[in-house]
């Protein structure tokens, strides 16, 4: 079931309009998407390019205490592990201690403007941990005398006392470590955390749209990797279309480094259409990466990573003449909404209400709006322009840290810890950490809960400025 608010009318040639739709069953519905014209540019807004991977469970991990206004509550903490699509291994730690961790939820490599991170003033100290602290750290031995901890430190007491140490600048929490080891190791991260600068993404392209005329080099597409090369997978229908991707000398290329600018070359004769360039790499993330996930579960932060395949995609639109729109779409935590960029490389103003005010993008501009929406809503935007061209942003706004009420349990004392003595635990249930026993439940409609505050319905439309007589 869908609810939304009345749409205003469109009208004119390349009319474009832009209709949101709360999610209430929590499955996205894309039967309710008005079908696409010949110039298809669809895609979801779930990062700017990087890793993707699923959710594993916790491996390393001790106990700690969570003191709060409703007494001391017991949760797990300690190294989360995920599986990256397409090959690799992410260690993580979380930064969002109130809300649930869902098994299985998949990840998307994020800003940290796109997190609760970005309106963090203490972001930087938790990078700093991560780089001085286990796993990064892994002479524990080492580690233990540095932070002087008589007696050295566990795999469990390391992953424990970093993740503590982690809560207390994510979250603002009044929490400490069961184990006096994991404690001290606590107390001497937190202490001597500095602050450092946000990492680089894996590999990200900038714009990750662009859009002209037919017979023109569409770009540049500029990409950002800390890989040594990126591997380029043309548009499937390139043999067909003549569209080829080429660097600024018009040479066709299969790959490209870090700094390097691409182009897609249109033949003159091409009909109005769009193209979707696909890149890949294979790299190490770095640590300190933001990981988010758009089913409501914990947002993570990374601790370490194996060799990962990274990926990003960019998309090219032409047209011979009208509004030719390029859009992209990225979250927005400090404005807790989601910025939408509109450039226009076409002969006419692209024009558009949003929220009752109306905007217009001339000829050769660009322009960025941000849609206002409530902390936990799902969004389903559908963007539809000239010539069929279509776009599609789904996503979860997920910025604050003190979540649902739902969330804020966690588990008692009275209750038995899933910390394990000896060695690495083989899983703690997820329900169980940074939240409480109920977790199962709560992960069942934590969904629902971004239906609080209801639908946002917007509306673009591109149109032709009106002609003199």
């Amino acid at each position: 079931m869908f609810s939304s608010f009345s749409a205003l009318s469109v009208r004119g040639r390349g009319a474009a309009r832009l209709a949101a739709a709360a999610l209430v069953s929590g499955l996205v519905a894309a039967g309710v998407l008005a079908g696409a014209g010949p110039a298809v540019a669809d895609g979801t807004v779930q990062g700017q390019g990087g890793a993707t991977a699923t959710m594993g469970g916790l491996k390393t991990y001790g106990a700690a205490v969570l003191h709060d206004d409703s007494g001391d509550q017991e949760l797990s903490a300690g190294l989360f592990e995920m599986s990256v699509e397409g090959g690799g291994t992410l260690q993580t730690y979380c930064v969002d201690l109130h809300n649930p961790t869902q098994k299985d939820a998949q990840y998307h490599e994020t800003p940290w403007s796109g997190t609760s991170l970005g309106a963090n003033k203490d972001a930087g100290r938790i990078r700093w941990i991560l780089r001085n602290s286990y796993p990064q750290v892994n002479d524990l031995a080492a580690l233990a005398e540095k932070a002087g901890v008589d007696g050295g430190l566990t795999e469990q007491d390391a992953a424990a006392g970093t993740q503590v140490a982690i809560w207390r600048y994510s979250d603002g929490a009044d929490v400490d470590a069961v184990d006096p080891q994991a404690e001290q190791l606590a107390d001497y991260l937190a202490k001597n955390a500095r602050d450092q600068a946000e990492p680089e993404a894996s590999l990200t392209l900038d714009p990750p749209a662009v859009s002209g005329h037919p017979g023109e080099r569409l770009g540049p597409v500029t990409v950002h990797t800390n890989a040594r090369s990126a591997m380029l997978t043309p548009p499937a229908d390139a043999t067909t279309s003549g569209v080829r991707i080429v660097d600024e000398h018009g040479e066709t290329i299969t790959s490209a480094a870090d700094g390097s600018q691409i182009f897609f070359e249109v033949p003159e004769d091409a009909a109005a259409g769009s193209a979707e360039l696909s890149v890949q790499a294979s790299t190490t993330v770095p640590v300190g990466r933001a990981f988010a996930s758009d089913s409501r579960s914990q947002t993570q932060i990374l601790a370490g990573s194996s060799e990962s395949t990274v990926a990003a995609t960019a998309t090219a639109t032409w047209a011979e003449q009208g509004a030719i729109p390029a859009l992209s779409a990225a979250k927005n935590c400090a404005e807790g909404g989601l910025d939408i960029t509109a450039a226009n490389k076409g002969d006419e103003p692209f024009t558009f209400e949003l929220l009752d005010v109306e905007h217009s993008i001339a000829a050769g501009e660009s322009r960025t709006v941000t849609v206002p929406l409530q902390e936990d809503q799902a969004y389903d935007f559908t963007i539809q322009g000239p010539d069929g061209y279509e776009k599609r942003f789904t996503g979860v706004l997920d910025c604050e840290t003190q979540g649902s009420a739902a969330g804020d349990a966690t588990q008692t004392l009275g209750e038995p810890s899933p910390a394990t003595e000896g060695g690495t635990a083989t899983e703690a249930n997820l329900a169980e950490t940074g939240s409480s026993g109920i977790t199962p439940l709560i992960g069942g409609a934590a969904i629902a809960l971004v239906l609080i505050g209801g639908a946002t319905l917007v509306v673009l439309r591109g149109r032709n400025p009106p002609t003199r007589g």
